[in-house]
């Protein structure tokens, strides 16, 4: 886990969401002791615990479920086979499965570029990085090479071969530089090359095998000095302009992602605020809105302020170069000619990922969290419907309503709309680009709902949407949506919008605390998936229980029932979901494994106490080639 997510920035003292929670609790009869305790644990409590049940309104359906096919059946990692004590150094897979390692830190994606293997007396010239592999390896997709038909089939060629999208979030200096601190621009340099984006083209050999094909033309790297454009009504702001007329440059702490139904991937720029600093405290006071985004002096020590003047929050040449970061990034991953676009329409957070859906005027939506400690949940939802805006020309992201979630105590929700027309926010900014490019303030004052880190969120065939809640120690009152005060293990919840304009019904699906000593035991939610068939697929970051470490699991969510398929390697976050269009082939993440550290681990390198641990994808696949999760 990142030190850095523990910080707490929200200090507009809305109403908590554990005060909500709790009222709602009682309102509707929710809780109920831990005799009720499920099977599988998932609305459960372990003794003496209190358990939520009847949250599911479609519960008359589920006592007749188990007469449906089982979703999950693989035989599921043990509590022993994932033990970290025991397993620690490579990673574990339910013996249905096997796992293949692809592009690590430092693979080339052009030809004529040296590997970096992990030698710990070296590291990677920042030239060769940016024709490299990126570190801290994090939410990605694959995009077919082959198109579907007229039905949405795709060929067989399409689960063999096309595009990853991947987003490179972090790299402590000690695991990317070999040092505490940069020295010179140089180092600065190699830094900025190791995070942001690859996009490279992958194949399926005939020995089922996965590489990069480092020939394609596709493949590129997109990172913290690639040029950038704007859209949407701040992009001319003056808040995103500098004094010194700097061109718009980069992206960073690419955390979570999304896809469009046009075929183009969404990065999200996660804890951007981290990589300023001031090189003269002295002349710089941070304003309210670099306060509330969490700007410091030292930001989480990578320096770059030191060298690179871009990200001097006290050279006034400079002024407003951190508000060009915060934002979601479309890239195309089939025109390499096309500078990746931040889309002002979607508001400046800490964003940690996006899912897309229709609505039924076709209209496109995201649903998106700040990942923070009692920060927000939000909405978009485009102008017009999104093949319409395509068919003239424009950017279906490019324009459209922003609303914040406010969970109320009777299970149902409102989005709030963050606009200029809205009395209480005319009265504390001068456009809509301000409400956008301080989205939290604005949500502050609308009251939003402080949620415990809202992190991936995922749209199941039902239209419900899930939102992991990693954890937040520091809440001391607990409320209807985040139903623990400290909340140290997380929870996930899900919500509907219904057809009243604005309002939603939500309910929690499960609390991570409740899983702990059974065969299901995890905590800290983060990576979510759903597939088409409904299953949830479950990465966690955090400390987990039961002597494991970072894992993937999978649920039935109809059935409730969950099993371990991965478990990662010691120090490590596992993270990122990625399917081959038949879904028969999984891709997900191994992030910052041993944090950098050689004598944790040194996958996917062997075992030898010394070669640096790097980042990977991992490829998954059933041994009988069925349905990944099934």
């Amino acid at each position: 886990m990142r030190d850095h997510d523990h910080e707490i920035v929200n200090k507009s003292g809305n109403r908590p969401f554990a005060d909500v929670l709790r009222a709602h609790m009682s309102r509707r009869s929710l809780l109920q002791r831990s005799a009720a305790l499920s099977a599988t644990g998932f609305v459960a409590a372990l003794a003496g615990k209190e358990v939520l049940e009847g949250l599911d309104d479609d519960s008359n359906k589920q006592n007749n479920s188990r007469r449906r096919r089982r979703l999950v059946r693989f035989k599921p990692v043990s509590l022993a086979d994932g033990n970290a004590e025991a397993n620690g150094a490579v990673p574990v897979i339910s013996s249905d499965y096997e796992y293949q390692v692809l592009i690590p830190w430092g693979t080339p994606i052009r030809p004529g570029v040296t590997a970096y293997t992990g030698d710990p007396n070296t590291r990677p010239s920042s030239a060769d990085q940016a024709r490299m592999i990126g570190i801290g390896h994090d939410g990605m997709w694959f995009f077919p090479l082959e198109e579907a038909d007229e039905n949405g089939e795709f060929p067989e060629e399409a689960n063999e071969r096309g595009i990853l999208c991947i987003n490179h979030e972090f790299g402590r200096n000690t695991h990317v530089l070999g040092k505490e601190a940069p020295e010179n621009i140089e180092d600065v340099r190699l830094s900025q090359h190791a995070h942001g984006v690859s996009v490279v083209e992958i194949s399926r050999n005939r020995r089922g095998r996965w590489d990069i094909v480092t020939n394609s033309r596709n493949n590129r790297r997109i990172h913290v000095n690639t040029p950038m454009e704007f859209d949407g009504s701040a992009a001319d702001s003056a808040l995103l302009s500098t004094p010194a007329g700097n061109p718009r440059l980069g992206t960073v702490n690419n955390c979570a992602n999304g896809y469009t139904p046009w075929g183009t991937y969404l990065t999200c720029e996660e804890n951007f605020n981290l990589y300023f600093g001031a090189t003269n405290p002295d002349a710089w006071t941070p304003t309210e809105a670099q306060d509330r985004y969490g700007f410091s002096e030292d930001g989480a020590g990578y320096g770059w302020h030191n060298f690179d003047p871009r990200f001097d929050l006290s050279n006034p040449q400079y002024t407003n170069e951190e508000n060009r970061f915060g934002w979601i990034v479309e890239i195309d991953p089939n025109d390499r000619s096309q500078a990746p676009v931040k889309h002002t329409a979607l508001g400046r957070f800490k964003h940690e990922g996006i899912a897309t859906t229709e609505d039924r005027t076709g209209r496109l939506v995201g649903y998106m969290g700040d990942d923070q400690r009692f920060d927000y949940i939000y909405k978009f939802v485009s102008a017009q419907p999104w093949r319409q805006m395509l068919e003239n020309g424009n950017s279906p992201l490019s324009r459209g309503q922003l609303f914040v979630a406010r969970f109320d105590e009777d299970g149902t929700g409102r989005w709030l709309e963050l606009t200029i027309k809205n009395p209480a926010l005319a009265s504390q900014f001068s456009s809509q680009d301000e409400v956008l490019t301080y989205a939290r303030l604005a949500a502050d004052i609308l009251g939003a709902t402080p949620m415990d880190r809202p992190e991936w969120t995922t749209i199941a065939p039902d239209g419900r949407v899930y939102c992991s809640l990693t954890n937040n120690s520091r809440r001391e009152t607990a409320d209807a949506a985040n139903p623990l005060a400290p909340n140290a293990d997380g929870h996930i919840i899900r919500w509907r919008d219904t057809p009243r304009g604005g309002r939603f019904e939500w309910d929690i699906y499960i609390i991570a605390e409740t899983t702990h000593g059974t065969r299901e035991s995890f905590a800290d939610p983060d990576g979510l998936w759903a597939d088409p068939d409904g299953r949830l697929f479950i990465e966690t970051d955090g400390g987990q229980k039961d002597g494991l470490n970072n894992q993937l699991l999978v649920a039935d969510i109809r059935q409730r029932e969950i099993r371990r398929l991965f478990v990662g390697v010691n120090g490590d976050e596992i993270t990122g979901l990625a399917v081959t269009p038949d879904r028969t082939t999984l891709f997900c993440n191994t992030q910052h494994p041993g944090n950098g550290d050689p004598t944790e681990t040194n996958f996917p390198a062997l075992t030898d106490g010394v070669t640096i641990p790097r980042d990977c994808t991992i490829v998954i696949t059933r041994k009988d080639g069925g349905i990944v999760g099934s």
